[in-house]
């Protein structure tokens, strides 16, 4: 392996910083085509909520439908980055979601606190996520509350 070095791991380091702040605005602002950019092909993703998807494709989908009445805010922080190539990394995220909604004439929120694991590859000249996993640590939510949504389809 070639280890990245100096202002190539540099660059790589905030390239996959870019990425991940724009997965967590696109999700935010429902622009699925950009979230959906952001993903390789052959994304796998794995959400206590809901299970895997093991696609892009199928991801996007569900994601879509499971935030269709959402208002969502993501924030990722103190990222932890490791290459293990020079197009092949892993990175840990603490995270904070903050879900909004009404459930018939009331307001609901749900709060989570945890991370993703995820992996990234660049591919051609771009880094893409290939995997992610999310794992919540503490929960809370409003009295009455039902979430996760149900996805139907």
């Amino acid at each position: 392996m070639n280890a990245l070095t100096g202002l190539d791991k540099l660059q790589a380091l905030e390239e996959i910083a870019l990425l991940k702040a724009r997965r967590d605005r696109a999700a935010d602002t429902k622009d699925w085509a950009l979230y959906e950019s952001l993903h390789a092909p052959d994304h796998v993703s794995e959400n206590g909520d809901y299970g895997r998807w093991t696609t892009a494709t199928e991801m996007i989908a569900n994601v879509a439908k499971s935030m269709e009445h959402l208002t969502t805010m993501h924030h990722s922080h103190s990222p932890e980055i490791a290459f293990e190539t020079p197009t092949r990394a892993t990175g840990i995220w603490a995270m904070e979601g903050m879900s909004f909604w009404k459930q018939g004439e009331q307001d609901h929120w749900f709060q989570a606190f945890g991370h993703y694991f995820e992996r990234y590859e660049k591919r051609g000249d771009r880094w893409m996520f290939t995997q992610r996993k999310l794992e919540y640590y503490f929960t809370r939510k409003s009295p009455g509350a039902i979430f996760p949504p149900k996805i139907v389809t």
